[in-house]
C-alpha cells in the first residue's frame, strides 16, 4: 500500500494499493474516467476482484448500494456508462 502526499508535508488520508496482482476486497484505489474526466483521480474501495475486472464502490453517501466495474490495472479504468448512471 501507498500513501499519496497531499501537499506539503500533509499526508492523504487513504493508503491505494497500485498492484494489480495483490488487489484483494477492501483495497483502496484510485480508479479513473476517463472518457468523462480525463486523468483526475478518484476514490474508491474494492469489493470484487476478477481476472480482468474490479467491482469498486464510489463510497457515495446518497446512494451506499452503488458499485461500479473496472479495468483490473494500476489505476483501474471505469466507463461513463458506469460512473455516471
Amino acid at each position: 500500500m501507498e500513501s499519496l502526499k497531499v501537499s506539503g508535508s500533509e499526508q492523504c488520508p487513504f493508503e491505494f494499493n497500485f498492484d494489480p496482482a495483490t488487489f484483494k476486497a477492501g483495497d483502496w484505489v484510485s480508479y479513473r474516467v476517463p472518457e468523462e474526466f480525463s486523468d483526475m483521480a478518484f476514490v474508491g474501495q474494492l469489493l470484487e476482484v476478477g481476472t480482468d475486472f474490479v467491482i469498486i464502490s464510489p463510497n457515495d453517501p446518497t446512494d451506499a448500494e452503488r458499485r461500479m466495474r473496472g479495468t483490473r490495472a494500476s489505476r483501474p479504468v471505469v466507463t461513463a456508462k458506469e460512473a455516471l448512471e
